[in-house]
């Protein structure tokens, strides 16, 4: 039996609901004619956002509209992909044990750290052009020292991570399949995890994204919290904002409320070492604080289209002040901007896009968002200034 499509399971749900396609339209913001496409199967797919609207009028999970076959949401292509292909190539090959002169230790660690830096920087095509021989230097000492394994599992984490920035989906499959098999800890496993449920939620495999941080999240919570060291307590910490990322997604505002509190416990706990502390080898490469919670806060309320309560967050979170390479802050801020964009603040939303871009230019152009909060700019402005027809270019904005 086929599965349901997500026009089948709209139809469905609203007549259950008692509403018309036009109160639908009404109610979710979403216009009738796509509505129409959608239920006479014109259309077999929409936004992950449109569809958690639509959950949203109908007061249902936003996965119970999406079928569990649901493809991947535009992955690389073309030229945009070709430009990944000895990183793919790497990740694909097999480990090869005919190495004339033997990687060392400390050589894979420095190098490690050197991508690390790379990928924290915003420096995507470094990493790229990084990653091959690192990958194969991994690969080799892997297979003649113990020692190697974590090392391994690092830069197969940070290769994974940059594929799926860059929506080489597949490929980062590859690389989290592979650190899986080096993971010797549950500290490791759930960085893993992390890392898995951001590709999940980018793919808009919603059900199972939202499935595997629950998981994570319940197998890492410490007894005590007063007793659990500083990579518990990070770990834990960002497996519950990706739980609050999904459960605001899948239209669960009470889960992801209930994630944040606790998450903003375990940040309460980490204290003023947080704002230093990072454990790469374990795969977390970004700092875990307050203010990380702030920021999926405001996230939370963009996503329930809250843009006041966004605006009055970042009033108190001031992304302009933390450091440019932080990416969790270039995706706040374009939070910030879509929420200018609804509040009619458009010259600021520009503004804050030219930060953006100032910061991450390499980063920026691969953010689907990005292409989505400038393309209600343009729809809604009469001329465009020459910053926004070249934000337009950068980001890819369809004609």
């Amino acid at each position: 039996m086929a599965a349901r499509s997500i026009g089948e399971r709209l139809k469905e749900a609203r007549k259950r609901r008692g509403l018309s396609q036009r109160e639908l339209a009404d109610a979710s913001g979403v216009s009738l004619s796509l509505i129409r496409k959608l239920e006479q199967g014109e259309r077999q797919d929409t936004r992950l956002e449109t569809a958690r609207r639509f959950a949203s009028a109908l007061r249902i999970p936003t996965s119970h509209l999406i079928p569990a076959e649901a493809t991947d949401a535009e992955a690389a292509v073309g030229p945009e992909a070709d430009r990944w292909a000895p990183v793919r190539a790497a990740l694909a090959g097999p480990a090869r044990d005919d190495v004339e002169e033997l990687p060392t230790v400390v050589g894979v660690r420095t190098e490690l750290d050197s991508a690390i830096a790379l990928y924290s920087e915003g420096d995507l095509a470094g990493i790229g052009e990084a990653l091959p021989r690192l990958i194969r230097d991994a690969h080799a000492l892997a297979e003649h020292d113990p020692r190697g394994r974590a090392l391994r599992m690092g830069v197969m984490q940070i290769a994974g991570r940059l594929m799926t920035q860059t929506r080489n989906y597949d490929a980062a499959d590859t690389a989290f399949d592979r650190a899986e098999r080096d993971a010797p800890d549950t500290l490791h496993g759930a960085a893993l995890a992390n890392n898995r449920v951001w590709l999940l939620l980018r793919r808009g495999r919603l059900a199972d994204s939202r499935a595997l941080a629950i998981q994570w999240a319940d197998d890492t919570e410490p007894g005590r919290l007063s007793r659990a060291t500083a990579g518990e307590l990070s770990a834990w910490g960002w497996l519950l904002l990706r739980v609050a990322a999904t459960a605001s997604r899948d239209n669960r505002p009470d889960e992801a409320e209930h994630a944040l509190r606790l998450a903003t416990a375990a940040a309460v706990t980490l204290g003023r070492a947080s704002t230093s502390a990072t454990t790469k080898r374990a795969g977390f490469i970004r700092r875990y604080s307050r203010l990380t919670v702030a920021m999926q806060q405001a996230e939370h309320a963009m996503v329930e289209d809250r843009p006041d309560a966004v605006l009055r967050l970042a009033d108190k979170i001031r992304a302009d002040k933390l450091p440019p390479t932080t990416g969790n802050r270039n995706r706040h801020l374009l939070d910030v901007a879509h929420a200018q964009v609804l509040m009619r603040r458009h010259s600021d939303a520009v503004g804050t896009f030219l930060t953006i871009e100032e910061d991450a230019p390499q980063w920026l152009p691969h953010q689907r968002y990005a292409r989505e909060v400038l393309g209600l700019v343009v729809r809604r402005r009469r001329t465009l200034t020459p910053e926004m027809r070249r934000l337009a270019n950068l980001v890819r904005l369809p004609l």
